[in-house]
């Protein structure tokens, strides 16, 4: 199974989020994504935030894992993180990177990621299933926002054949 990490970087005083605008599917997500062959997770994060906002980071701690309850999601780690370097910046992967007030986060952010952010405020370890996103919900965003999960499949697609190849 493949794993994945997420990482919530905050403002110095926590009142802000670091979130990237997705260039394959434009929605605002915290940084993150798969974790390569003979990568540890955390390196894992320290690699996709800088790739996907320009922004060197350290982790502060391991916030949680999160188990998938069906095909649509990973095995994810997800890490709290403070900026050390860097400047904002898009990347191949992202249109957009900027912290967001963690009370005004933008409407077009998918599940489980403002979750995520609430758990990651917290200090407490959480091991939890992802079930945010279930089958259920693809099939209503697949209504509402036909062109947005159109483009989801075919990544997950493309993804899919990548790791057949290799």
């Amino acid at each position: 199974m493949k794993k994945a990490v997420i990482c919530a970087v905050f403002s110095k005083d926590r009142s802000e989020v670091l979130l990237v605008k997705r260039r394959d599917i434009p929605v605002w997500v915290l940084p993150g994504g798969g974790i390569d062959a003979e990568e540890t997770p955390e390196n894992a994060c320290i690699r996709e935030v800088l790739e996907e906002s320009g922004l060197q980071i350290s982790i502060e701690r391991k916030v949680g894992e999160y188990t998938p309850i069906n095909k649509l999601t990973s095995f994810t780690h997800l890490y709290e993180a403070k900026v050390i370097g860097g400047f904002i910046s898009s990347s191949s992967e992202t249109t957009a990177a900027a912290f967001f007030p963690v009370n005004a986060l933008p409407k077009m952010m998918p599940p489980p990621h403002p979750e995520w952010i609430q758990d990651a405020q917290t200090k407490e370890f959480i091991q939890r299933k992802l079930d945010a996103i279930t089958y259920a919900l693809f099939f209503r965003m697949l209504c509402k926002h036909p062109m947005l999960i159109g483009k989801f499949i075919a990544m997950r697609i493309r993804l899919f054949l990548e790791e057949k190849s290799s």
